[in-house]
């Protein structure tokens, strides 16, 4: 009895990092899948100058240090020329000059710093999210979101991608109600189109994703790079060892 307790309580572990993204999704909008490589270093580099010039007004990402920039290929002299601000430092973190005070009263809530909201949210739902944003007379910004209903952050890419409306549809009681969790079927319509086309937008902000998982974990890149040096140097090696083995043990079978 105790071993069979034992090995359910096995299983439930192992099952439960699986079941977990599940549950944390249920009852919600459906998620568009991101699809980031952060070995692609170009996206990386494209990302990081988008939140350099959007996101780093509002938020920090304090556990990021602007001279990791250089692992995704970027020069001391880009860095400092394109992505820093004035009298910051290549070794400074990259924090943000604005007072938690004043952001609090401007959006009701201090913005977040997201040096792990990618590990925190994962890279779906941030794709997801800043894809999803639409007007809404309703909310002091104008703006609201499908993945993050009543949010408090307006919607700084909308010259980008445009204005979009959420649709409404009828209950059985004849009101009106918004379909949050019908985002696959298509619920936001454009009122106005943006001065990106919808697969650009939707590049860019893929690549912002991309950014956003790196620095929560920048040594990833390298991780997985001497990963595959060291999986293809013990396959070589092991190989001819683990051939000359077989033939050893296989010598006298007929």
């Amino acid at each position: 009895m105790n071993n069979k307790i034992r090995h359910l309580i096995a299983a439930a572990a192992l099952a439960l990092p699986f079941a977990m993204p599940v549950f944390a999704n249920e009852g919600g909008p459906a998620l568009d899948k991101a699809n980031i490589d952060i070995q692609d270093t170009e996206s990386l580099q494209r990302g990081a100058q988008i939140f350099a010039n959007y996101c780093l007004s509002c938020h920090s990402a304090s556990m990021m240090r602007y001279n990791r920039l250089e692992d995704i290929g970027l020069s001391e002299e880009q860095i400092k020329a394109d992505l820093m601000p004035e009298g910051a430092k290549i070794g400074d973190p990259m924090n943000i000059a604005m007072n938690k005070q004043d952001a609090k009263a401007w959006f009701g809530a201090t913005p977040p710093d997201l040096s792990l909201i990618a590990r925190s949210r994962g890279a779906d739902y941030l794709y997801s999210y800043l894809r999803g944003f639409y007007r809404d007379p309703s909310r002091p910004t104008g703006w609201n979101n499908l993945v993050f209903d009543k949010v408090g952050m307006p919607h700084i890419f909308w010259e980008w991608q445009g204005e979009q409306e959420l649709k409404t549809v009828k209950n059985a009681e004849g009101h009106e109600e918004h379909k949050l969790e019908l985002v696959k079927a298509g619920t936001l319509t454009k009122l106005e189109n943006g001065k990106a086309n919808t697969a650009e937008f939707d590049r860019r902000m893929r690549d912002l994703t991309n950014f956003l998982v790196y620095i929560g974990e920048p040594a990833a890149v390298k991780r997985q790079q001497i990963g595959y040096v060291v999986v293809m140097f013990l396959g070589l090696l092991l190989f001819p060892l683990v051939y000359l083995l077989k033939k050893e043990y296989w010598r006298d079978v007929h």
